[in-house]
């Protein structure tokens, strides 16, 4: 009887440690797409505020380079 009950919490374990560990996977995955999805948000922040700057501003930022075309 005492080696029934032990095997029945060996299978218990093992599965409840498959469930945590297919968890940890789902977890890591969504953290993964939101630190992709909150660096895209930065990227296209950077282009827009980038995009609203005056001529004098862009000037000023990146200089009289002297580049034509």
């Amino acid at each position: 009887m005492a080696k029934r009950k032990e095997e029945s919490s060996s299978v218990l374990s093992e599965d409840i440690l498959a469930k945590l560990k297919e968890t940890k996977k789902e977890l890591l995955k969504e953290e993964q797409k939101q630190e992709e999805e909150k660096e895209a948000q930065r990227l296209f922040e950077r282009k827009e505020r980038e995009k609203n700057l005056s001529f004098a501003e862009l000037l000023e930022r990146h200089g009289d380079k002297g580049n034509k075309f």
